[in-house]
C-alpha cells in the first residue's frame, strides 16, 4: 500500500514539473481559493516573499491564471500551465527571460558573416523527421536563469551537437565562457549574437567544458586560465539562407542548429505542451537551437527546439513549434537568424577529459 501511495506521490511530483501547477475552475471561484492556489505554487516553487510583496504577486498571479484558464477552453493544438513564471507580469518576463536583443545585435553588425556558403543545398533524400536528441548530440535542458545569455547557450547547443556527430562524444559546453570572455561584441547578460559566439570559438581555439567553467547566471571576469584550455574545436560557420525553411530543414538534417526567435508573448510564457501555433511577430529577442523535425499524427509540421528556460517549462525544457506557415520568416522568425558550426579538424589533444566533464 505504501509503494502505491508513494507512487501517486511521484507521478503528482511528476505532471507538476512538466505540466505546472494543476487546477481548475474551482480554484478560480473565490478570491480565498485562489490565495490557496497561489500559496501551493509558491510553495512547489520555493519562493519567499515579504508581505508587501506578495500581495503585488498575487494580483499578477491571478490574472495569469485566468488568462491560462481562459486559453485552455479553446482548441488550439497546444496549452499553457501556470509554470514558474506565474507571478511575473509579462514586462518582467520579458526583460529576464526574453532579452538577448538579438534583433539589435543584428542591426549592429550588418551583414551576416560566416562562411558565405550554404552546404547543405543540395541536400536530397531527407528523413520524414528527425531527432538528434536520440542520436546522443544533445545535452540536457540547462536554464540561463535572470541573465540575457540565451545567445550562449543557443551557441552551444550547435557545438555540442556537431561535435558528437564528429567525435561520437557528447561533452556539456561552457556557457559561462561564453559570456566571460567573448566581450568584444557580445554583451553577457545584456544580450548577444550567435555569430560572434562561433568566431570567438574558431578565434580561441575552442571552447572548454560546463564542468570546467561552471555556469553562474552572472557576468564574471574571464578566468583566462579556463578560457586557455579548450577541449572541443570548431573550424567555421555557416549560415542558413534567411527567410527559408526548406534550407533550414536541410541543415537541421544534418546537425542542430542555432536560431532566434521573438520568445516574449504571454502564449510562450506559459506554454506547456503541444505544437504552439501561436501569435507572434519577427522582434527576434531569445536564442534557442533546432534539434529535429516532425509532424503530428493530424499534419502539423513541427521544429524541435531546445529552450534554455529549465526543465519545468513547456515539454520538459522543449518546444514544438509549427513548420512550414506560409510567412517566410516562419513561425515567430525561426527562419530568420539561423546559423551552424563547421567541424572538419580534431579536438585539442593537450588535456584529458575526465568522465565528470561529459
Amino acid at each position: 500500500m505504501e509503494k502505491v501511495l508513494l507512487s501517486g506521490v511521484l507521478v503528482a511530483l511528476a505532471f507538476a514539473l512538466v505540466h505546472g501547477i494543476p487546477f481548475d475552475d474551482k480554484d478560480l471561484a473565490t478570491e480565498e481559493r485562489l490565495w490557496n492556489l497561489y500559496e501551493r505554487w509558491r510553495s512547489h516553487h520555493t519562493l519567499s516573499r515579504d508581505v508587501g510583496e506578495k500581495h503585488k504577486r498575487f494580483n499578477v498571479f491571478k490574472e495569469n491564471v485566468k488568462l491560462i484558464y481562459e486559453f485552455n477552453k479553446k482548441d488550439a493544438p497546444y496549452k499553457l500551465a501556470l509554470n514558474k513564471f506565474g507571478d511575473m507580469t509579462n514586462q518582467e518576463f520579458r526583460s529576464w527571460h526574453a532579452g538577448s536583443k538579438v534583433q539589435h545585435h543584428r542591426l549592429r553588425r550588418g551583414s551576416p558573416g560566416g562562411t558565405g556558403s550554404f552546404m547543405y543545398q543540395n541536400a536530397e533524400n531527407l528523413p520524414a523527421s528527425v531527432d538528434w536528441r536520440h542520436e546522443g548530440a544533445v545535452t540536457g535542458i540547462k536554464d540561463q536563469g535572470q541573465c540575457g545569455s540565451c545567445w550562449a547557450f543557443s551557441t552551444v547547443v550547435a557545438v555540442e551537437g556537431i561535435n558528437q556527430i564528429k567525435t561520437k562524444k557528447l561533452i556539456s559546453l561552457s556557457e559561462q565562457e561564453l559570456i566571460d570572455c567573448d566581450g568584444r561584441d557580445n554583451k553577457g547578460c545584456d544580450g548577444g549574437l550567435m555569430e560572434y559566439a562561433f568566431e570567438f570559438i574558431v578565434k580561441n581555439e575552442g571552447i572548454t567544458t560546463e564542468a570546467e567553467y561552471p555556469y553562474m547566471a552572472e557576468d564574471g571576469r574571464c578566468d583566462t586560465s579556463k578560457k586557455n584550455s579548450p577541449v572541443v574545436t570548431i573550424d567555421g560557420y555557416e549560415n542558413v539562407p534567411v527567410n527559408n525553411e526548406a534550407a533550414l530543414m536541410n541543415a537541421v538534417a544534418h546537425q542542430p542548429v542555432s536560431v532566434a526567435i521573438e520568445a516574449s508573448g504571454y502564449a510562450f510564457q506559459f506554454y506547456s505542451e503541444g505544437v504552439f501555433t501561436g501569435g507572434c511577430g519577427t522582434e527576434l529577442d531569445h536564442g534557442v537551437a533546432i534539434v529535429g523535425y516532425g509532424t503530428t499524427t493530424d499534419g502539423i509540421k513541427y521544429w524541435i527546439v531546445k529552450n534554455s528556460w529549465g526543465p519545468e517549462w513547456g515539454e520538459k525544457g522543449y518546444v514544438r513549434m509549427e513548420r512550414g506557415i506560409k510567412a517566410k520568416h516562419g513561425k515567430c522568425g525561426i527562419a530568420m537568424e539561423a546559423s551552424y558550426p563547421i567541424k572538419t579538424s580534431p579536438n585539442p589533444s593537450r588535456r584529458k577529459i575526465s568522465k565528470d566533464e561529459l
